[in-house]
């Protein structure tokens, strides 16, 4: 593993694995991958709820990681790559939290989720993924000063663990530049992307949810 991506989800972590991948560091763990590896959401069910796991197994083939689940295992995952670097995406945490309760967290997006897995046993643990991390890691809560303390907490304990000289905290507006350095990479002579804001993950989950009902 050579870089850990520690940031929350709705950080930008959709535009760092595109990223990532460009810059040679993939391929790039993101949710997206559990979500077309059916395997793949039994294991870090497990991993959050506490029970054995093995975390190698669950990332083998990458070089690193954005977005959920990894992002709540960056302690693990750096003790097992000391000489990894680790990308602490932010954003400001009124912004955070609009995001993830239009997105990751919207009730109406965890029913469909809840119809598709009814209907398709295969859904199944893709499903209790997102509930197991509501439950496990959010408190189940969508208080909005509940939910701003852990994104908070989060981002200054890596900070505070994760030795300076591997740290780069991040926000995506930021472009290019401070990443390709950090990475020791030359900046692309192309335009740096932006995907998957809030309207576009509704959208993607919503196709889905249309898609396994056909």
């Amino acid at each position: 593993m050579k870089v850990i991506g520690a940031g929350f989800p709705r950080t930008g972590t959709s535009t760092q694995q595109a990223v990532l991948n460009q810059l040679g560091f993939g391929p790039c763990y993101h949710m997206r991958e559990v979500m077309e590896n059916p395997g793949h959401a039994a294991g870090w069910v497990d991993a959050i709820s506490g029970r054995p796991y093995d975390l190698a197994e669950l990332l083998a083939g990458y070089q690193s990681t954005t977005d959920a689940p990894g992002c709540f295992f960056w302690r693990e995952l750096l003790a097992a790559n000391p000489d990894a670097k680790v990308l602490l995406s932010v954003r400001d945490a009124d912004k955070w939290y609009q995001s993830m309760i239009t997105t990751v967290l919207n009730p109406e997006l965890f029913a469909k989720m809840g119809d598709i897995a009814k209907r398709d046993p295969e859904m199944a643990d893709r499903r209790r993924l997102p509930e197991t991390m509501f439950d496990k890691v959010f408190g189940a809560s969508r208080d909005k000063d509940h939910l701003i303390e852990i994104y908070q907490r989060h981002n200054a304990d890596v900070r505070a663990e994760v030795p300076a000289d591997q740290l780069l905290v991040y926000e995506v507006k930021q472009g290019w530049g401070p990443l390709c350095e950090f990475l020791g990479v030359p900046v692309p002579d192309e335009p740096y992307p932006h995907l998957n804001d809030s309207a576009s993950f509704v959208q993607t989950v919503s196709q889905f949810a249309e898609q396994a009902q056909k």
